[in-house]
């Protein structure tokens, strides 16, 4: 991916950690004032060890993303370059996944996702089993997401969205967006038929209605993890191809296309509709930097940030996150990108 020459960063590196995260000391991490907009700052004194992770958000003076897991894990970070591991959203599965999909295993919760709605924050979450649509896209809310607050309690709020063995779409991965009318909505999808998208009513966090349309909106041979995002009056959909969770054999990479209307038609930068199998080159691999996948964009004082997986291949392919600066170029995202393999500095004033 070319590197947009006013972005003066020698690299953004994956953001990893190893599971003790206490080697980390307070002496030597940044302030939470060493990454305001418009200087951004390298690093790989920490690593993230993370598969599907949500959308950056913010509570207070925390950033959090939610990722695969027991249960959906979690990191916070006051920076968003040291990360902390948090509690996890379910310390015991709800009650009712074992009847709704009895294949899954150990509580093994896919590519959740977060936004802020009405006061709480409301996490969508996937259950389901490896290569099968037989699947549940679930909800849970709290109204902090600070554990030491007072408020802070995960409450489980069931179902939203089911795939079945006979339909031709796979209800995870899923991704929420609310649009410049206030709407709510979810895409999902993978493999199957592709992409889909549903409206949420946004007091509830569920369907609108039980039979409210389902909208197609991007299909390919190899397709899932999407994510919409609004940039000025246009909705850009952000899309996985490939395969994942190979470690260094993951095929992974992410495409995106643009429109008008939340609801699409999606078309790429050569105006290929992502229904018919267009879609135009985000990020793809790069030497240690393997099969990048699950995009998410955080927005902050006019700067904004591009989340996502990759598999290191200094590491035997362990799913690490990774930001990166981002960019508009003539109406398309470009990520400042340089792989991880290359030396890490800070960015010169």
């Amino acid at each position: 991916m070319a590197v947009e020459q006013s972005f003066r960063i020698a690299t953004i590196a994956a953001l990893v950690f190893a599971a003790s995260a206490s080697a980390q000391t307070a002496s030597n991490a940044p302030s939470a004032n060493s990454n305001p907009a418009g200087r951004q700052f390298a690093t790989d004194s920490r690593r993230v060890r993370a598969h599907d992770p949500s959308t950056i958000i913010k509570d207070k003076d925390r950033y959090w993303v939610f990722h695969t897991g027991r249960g959906v894990m979690s990191y916070y970070s006051t920076n968003l370059v040291n990360w902390l591991p948090g509690p996890r959203v379910f310390t015991d599965p709800p009650e009712w996944v074992s009847s709704e999909v009895p294949e899954n295993r150990n509580s093994h919760f896919w590519a959740p996702d977060i936004i802020h709605l009405n006061g709480e924050y409301h996490l969508y979450y996937s259950v389901s089993s490896f290569g099968k649509n037989h699947s549940v896209i679930a909800l849970a809310t709290n109204p902090a997401l600070d554990p030491d607050d007072p408020s802070f309690k995960w409450s489980d709020r069931g179902v939203v969205m089911r795939s079945f063995s006979t339909n031709r779409f796979n209800a995870i991965d899923p991704a929420l967006i609310q649009d410049k009318d206030g709407k709510v909505w979810m895409s999902f999808g993978s493999f199957w038929s592709g992409i889909k998208m549903i409206e949420l009513d946004p007091k509830t966090g569920k369907r609108i209605a039980p039979d409210s349309a389902l909208y197609s909106l991007a299909r390919t041979s190899e397709i899932e993890a999407p994510f919409i995002h609004r940039h000025g009056d246009a909705y850009y959909l952000f899309v996985n191809w490939g395969i994942c969770c190979r470690g260094v054999n993951s095929t992974y990479e992410i495409r995106v296309g643009k429109s008008d209307r939340i609801t699409g038609p999606y078309v790429d930068a050569d105006g290929k509709d992502l229904a018919d199998g267009g879609g135009t080159l985000v990020l793809k691999t790069a030497d240690q930097f393997i099969g990048p996948g699950h995009a998410g964009i955080f927005v902050e004082n006019g700067t904004h940030w591009f989340g996502c997986h990759y598999y290191d291949g200094s590491r035997r392919g362990a799913p690490t996150f990774s930001l990166h600066p981002l960019q508009w170029v003539d109406g398309w995202p470009r990520v400042q990108f340089t792989a991880p393999s290359a030396s890490v500095e800070s960015a010169n004033p």
